[in-house]
């Protein structure tokens, strides 16, 4: 087995990179259980600690996908995983942080995944009717317990970071971060480093659009959720295809891929930063392994930026029913 940098979300020690496991079950697509449990398995193969999963993704689904790939090999691995999604199965969304569901949500996941224990585990989205004090009081009396090692927020704004940290230490935040979603720099970022929260981004490569493999939405799955994203919509992916085309001029020069390029940038934001892009395929977990070790000068970063400036992305992140749910 390859070993791989390590950084800390908080206290917890994680391989410098995870892996995003939401796309082997969700939102991007048919499943195919074969192709992602050869790639998880890979993954541990190559150094990767972090694996990151949600009760929410495929319903359940990708929790006893990852579940069954790690078995055997618990000891290798730091799981990852959310709640806060009620009716998984439904509409309209329900998000529930009362501590009666975070007990429950916390036992159905443990037993999806096959393991005694969690070892980080998230609030996926904060209950705007619920204080975060009983949410994350109820996560730590798990925690008490020995069902969950570590805690950590998704998505949670600034206040409600410092009200949960309060009650009990959040190792780590999990948020979308980019080259094309830098809402965290302006002042979450900053809170997470003054309490010593990790930082976790998601989506570091912009659902894969800062990869150049995608001109239009075509080619995608009539399912794949990007077909509703204001970002790939026309008019705004016209714009962003410019962007990326930038950053490819940049990426040719250093020998790397547009995606290696964008991916180092955010491995550059600090050591307390833990991207966990996500593939289900192991040609593309490799190319995304190999930004580890992309060395960027400042003078490299200062032209990233310059290539993609924050307000020249067109269009929002989510669509409304989705940015109705970030908190703060």
């Amino acid at each position: 087995m390859t070993t791989l940098p390590t950084r800390h979300l908080g206290a917890l020690a994680v391989s410098a990179q995870g892996l995003g496991c939401m796309g082997m079950s969700h939102a991007y697509g048919a499943a195919d259980d074969e192709q992602s449990t050869a790639t998880l398995r890979h993954a541990l193969d190559l150094g990767v600690t972090l694996l990151d999963t949600s009760d929410f993704y495929g319903a359940g689904h990708n929790e006893e996908l990852v579940g069954r790939a790690v078995a055997g090999r618990r000891d290798e691995v730091v799981l990852a995983t959310k709640f806060g999604f009620a009716n998984r199965l439904g509409e309209p969304i329900v998000i529930r942080g009362d501590a009666a569901y975070v007990r429950q949500a916390c036992e159905a996941s443990l037993r999806r995944l096959g393991v005694d224990h969690i070892d980080l585990y998230y609030q996926h989205r904060v209950d705007p009717r619920v204080p975060i004090e009983e949410t994350v009081g109820a996560m730590a009396e798990l925690v008490r317990e020995g069902k969950v090692r570590h805690l950590g927020l998704s998505e949670a704004g600034a206040e409600t970071i410092r009200r949960a940290h309060a009650v009990h230490p959040i190792a780590a935040l999990q948020s979308e971060w980019s080259l094309w979603t830098r809402h965290l720099e302006a002042e979450i970022a900053s809170v997470c480093r003054e309490l010593g929260i990790g930082l976790v981004p998601f989506s570091p490569l912009g659902r894969g659009f800062l990869t150049g493999r995608y001109s239009s939405v075509e080619g995608l799955a009539e399912n794949d959720m990007r077909r509703g994203q204001p970002r790939f919509a026309d008019g705004n992916l016209e714009r962003n295809l410019a962007i990326v085309a930038k950053l490819h001029e940049l990426a040719e020069v250093k020998g790397v891929t547009a995606g290696q390029l964008a991916l180092a940038w955010v491995q550059h934001r600090g050591e307390d930063v833990v991207p966990i892009p996500g593939t289900r395929r192991q040609r593309y977990l490799e190319e995304n392994l190999a930004a580890l070790d992309v060395e960027l000068s400042a003078d490299d970063l200062a032209a990233i930026e310059a290539a993609a400036p924050p307000e020249r992305i067109a269009g929002d992140r989510y669509d409304a029913t989705s940015l109705a749910f970030v908190n703060g």
